[in-house]
């Protein structure tokens, strides 16, 4: 029994990551000796390369914005292990998260002794704490991340309303495949038969396995450039204002205050989720709800802001795809500024092809360094950075961030953009450091 919040992480974060073998049979069976609380909840799932805590935060807002108290399930935190399991955007209490793991530690022990080295892992543990904390704190719905892919995530005992796939790119590909069609595999492993499924802006090729998948589980599939559109109305100022088309749902000027063409496809797949959603439960819609959940998403470490002169801001973008999107984003809303990228990476991520993407972006100056990877995993040093693009005039080193952005401070004009990136982990570390200069 653990009778701190303390001793309820260590317990937690003490487990395996991963398991040689992937299987939903342990996590089934962990949640039927427990009740199988996931049952009494009703539920969106949420899978895909990026995205996913952006529109998990804008069907949040939505219904929220109706009136609807709303659970969420995220990772991973950014400042705290307890958003991962909030309720309304707050996140579970230190009393009830020590309440939560001395409720699942002794089946963790139990199933421990019958499975040997195959006992539960450290998500599974997270995913059994939010399916037992939200079956007794009870919310109108939940909407639930994937961890890492969707076929053998933990999350996947679930029978949602909905099923969300928002993007699929190459990342983690030891783990999922190497190839888009091998991951786009994995992400549609969450359909399930008669539950319509809402995709984000597809390839090709990943919107014809969702297509493929979704026709043998005898359901269908709204994918967004395709079945939805959205047309950017750009307009001065920090947000995005976008119109909005679903067969009958014509709407314009819908507005958010996350920046990036790829917020408003989020927005635009959370939107046809919600809609969805409605549809499935026979529920009204209110487009000035809908309107102002919309507009006051917010979710941490997404281009957010962490200082206004000069302009901080720090972005999750974690790998190749994110790197493209924020490549774009740059050139659309910071053409005319100067730009210095404060840039760490995990190892084991495409950090050379992440470095070279942002070059492309002509007002760029990268310093590359590191932070302390979580865990096991290793953040890439400044030097295997430096060297992924070592003919370029514009990469420098610096030993730690805190460094690099003294130096970025010391070299900047009053409407430069300092931008701090690469990692969620990298990051959240960030975003501590200022929420604690604040106090």
């Amino acid at each position: 029994m653990v009778e701190t919040y303390a001793e309820a992480l260590q317990f937690i974060h003490g487990r395996d990551r991963f398991k040689k073998k992937p299987t939903l049979d342990r996590m089934r069976q962990f949640m039927h000796i427990l009740g199988d609380p996931q049952e009494k909840l009703s539920m969106i799932h949420v899978a895909g390369t990026n995205g996913k805590g952006s529109t998990v935060a804008f069907l949040r807002d939505m219904f929220m914005a109706e009136g609807q108290t709303v659970g969420t399930f995220t990772s991973p935190f950014i400042t705290r292990f307890n958003e991962r399991i909030s309720t309304d955007g707050q996140p579970i209490s230190d009393t009830d998260l020590v309440a939560m793991v001395n409720r699942i530690q002794p089946v963790v022990a139990r199933l421990d002794e019958e499975l040997a080295e195959e006992g539960p892992t450290e998500f599974e543990i997270d995913t059994a704490l939010m399916f037992c904390y939200f079956a007794s704190h009870p919310v109108d719905i939940v909407v639930v991340e994937v961890g890492l892919g969707g076929l053998y995530d933990s999350t996947n005992i679930i029978t949602p309303a909905v099923s969300v796939i928002t993007t699929i790119g190459m990342d983690h590909m030891k783990i999922l495949g190497d190839t888009i069609p091998k991951i786009a595999t994995q992400k549609a492993g969450i359909i399930k038969s008669g539950v319509p499924v809402v995709c984000g802006r597809l390839t090709a090729d990943a919107l014809a396995v969702m297509d493929q998948t979704a026709s043998e589980k005898q359901t269908d599939v709204r994918a967004l450039g395709r079945d939805f559109t959205v047309k950017n109305q750009p307009e001065s100022g920090w947000g995005e204002r976008f119109a909005y088309t679903w067969g009958d749902h014509r709407w314009r000027h819908l507005e958010i205050d996350l920046l990036g063409q790829y917020q408003i496809d989020n927005a635009a797949t959370a939107l046809t989720a919600f809609i969805t959603y409605h549809q499935v439960r026979h529920l009204p819609l209110d487009i000035a709800e809908i309107r102002e959940g919309l507009k006051h998403t917010a979710w941490p470490g997404r281009f957010e802001r962490l200082n206004d002169e000069p302009l901080i801001a720090i972005d999750g973008a974690h790998n190749e795809p994110a790197m493209v999107e924020m490549a774009q984003l740059l050139r659309q809303h910071f053409a005319q500024q100067d730009i210095t990228i404060i840039l760490a990476v995990l190892a084991d991520k495409q950090y050379d092809q992440m470095v070279k993407t942002l070059l492309h972006v002509r007002n760029v100056h990268i310093i590359v360094t590191q932070f302390q990877g979580p865990g096991k995993r290793a953040a890439a040093t400044p030097q295997a950075l430096e060297e992924a693009v070592a003919s370029s005039k514009r990469v420098t080193i610096a030993d730690n961030w805190p460094s690099a952005l003294k130096t970025a401070l010391g070299n900047i004009s009053g409407d430069s953009l300092i931008l701090l990136t690469g990692s969620l982990y990298f990051i959240s570390e960030v975003r501590q450091y200022f929420t604690d200069s604040e106090k």
